[in-house]
């Protein structure tokens, strides 16, 4: 397996920089170029974006070129789902056919992919999912309904569980299939949010028809390429290393230095008391992720990914309640109006503090909710009793439903 220096990758990363102008091309023809040097999705093999290391860890110096010189592609930006999910499920089960006809318009940007688990009976509990798939000789037809679907009204791609043997117990029955979402019989519907944004959306199938080659994986198989799929989304939420300072973070601080004058003595103490523990949980939880991305090795992460989302998802909020607290009164009107929006998702900066405050809600329910990533922790981590799971190896057919 190659191996380049520090100093090395980031030559590679100078030389594109040096030859392709950020500012005279559009972000295609830039990405693009980076996914051909290799500088992509680094720990992938050559010729897949990547320059086939062993760990992930020097993906952080290519980045820090890029933004260092004033490159705005942010990965989870441009295709938080396809980049930071469905890269390495492709990686995992794909053929190299669709690994190399996929990755790269993944990487640009100019295929979005959306990730179909969730359904209306089945939240956290995905392998209780009810959208069958019945095989009709080379293609296999799918029925049912997926619900908190992020981008799936721009996606072009979607990654599908559904039920394909009802007589195995749930998490045995899945398989995973590789959806052209343009295909008939898939009905997208907005799910307009507390911000007054429509990111997440409905998804109705209705004798959906999908090829057979593009099942990832086994038939019947579902479960563990959807377990790939959620321990990768865990460490994309949760698992960032910005620079020290930034992010919302960066936003409390911002607000702190504007309002601090206006309050008296007292709350000032009070504030400054919670605006520091907040500073050392952000900067904590930054120097956690760096040593897990330095130790990290090529492959799938694993059960402790889910450290770096609960953690960033809980402070988050805090941070932005600190936010509204400071805000005061004031906090009580939206600016914004609840002005409904079906954006592309290309525009997830933080328009204002108050947006930011509502958007948080959903960071402990989405990828995960706060309760979810706690059991595996304890379960899988720290090797404590699990819950108590009455249906798990009772045939999913006969397990009792509303």
């Amino acid at each position: 397996m190659a191996e380049y220096t520090e100093e090395e990758i980031r030559e590679l990363a100078r030389k594109l920089l040096e030859e392709v102008d950020h500012t005279k091309v559009d972000q295609h023809t830039f990405r693009g170029e980076q996914f051909d040097r290799g500088l992509a999705f680094i720990q992938f093999p050559e010729g897949l974006g990547g320059l086939g290391l062993s760990s992930r860890k020097m993906q952080t110096v290519v980045d820090t070129e890029l933004r260092s010189a004033g490159v705005p592609y942010h990965d989870l930006a441009i295709n938080p789902i396809g980049i930071g999910m469905g890269g390495p499920v492709v990686l995992t089960y794909a053929s190299e056919e669709q690994k190399k006809r996929l990755l790269r318009p993944m990487f640009t940007g100019e295929e979005i992919w959306c990730q179909m688990f969730s359904e209306p009976g089945s939240g956290s509990d995905v392998a209780g999912l009810a959208t069958r798939a019945i095989r009709d000789g080379d293609e296999w037809v799918v029925n049912g309904q997926k619900v908190w679907t992020t981008l799936a009204h721009v996606a072009r791609w979607g990654m599908l569980v559904a039920r394909t043997d009802p007589d195995q117990p749930k998490h045995k029955g899945l398989t995973y299939f590789l959806l052209d979402m343009q295909s008939e019989g898939v009905d997208v519907r907005p799910l307009y949010q507390i911000t007054g944004d429509a990111e997440f959306n409905e998804i109705f199938l209705s004798d959906v028809r999908i090829p057979h080659e593009n099942v990832f994986g086994d038939v019947g198989g579902g479960w563990a390429a959807a377990v790939t799929t959620l321990m990768n989304e865990r460490v994309a939420l949760g698992g960032g290393v910005p620079k020290q300072g930034t992010g919302p973070i960066a936003d409390l601080m911002h607000i702190w230095e504007e309002r601090k004058g206006s309050l008296d003595d007292v709350s000032a103490s009070v504030m400054r008391d919670r605006i520091s523990e907040l500073w050392i949980q952000a900067e904590a939880l930054r120097l956690t992720n760096w040593r897990a991305r330095e130790a990290s090795k090529s492959g799938n992460p694993g059960p402790e990914g889910s450290v770096g989302k609960l953690m960033s998802a809980e402070m988050n909020q805090k941070i932005y309640e600190l936010c509204m607290d400071i805000i005061g009164p004031e906090a009580l009107t939206f600016e914004a109006g609840y002005e409904r929006n079906r954006g592309d998702g290309s525009s997830w900066a933080r328009s204002s503090l108050k947006y930011s405050f509502l958007r948080s809600r959903a960071n402990t329910i989405e990828g995960g909710t706060s309760e979810v990533m706690r059991n595996i922790l304890g379960e899988r981590v720290l090797g404590l009793p699990g819950d108590v799971r009455v249906d798990k190896d009772i045939n999913w057919v006969d397990v009792p439903r509303n």
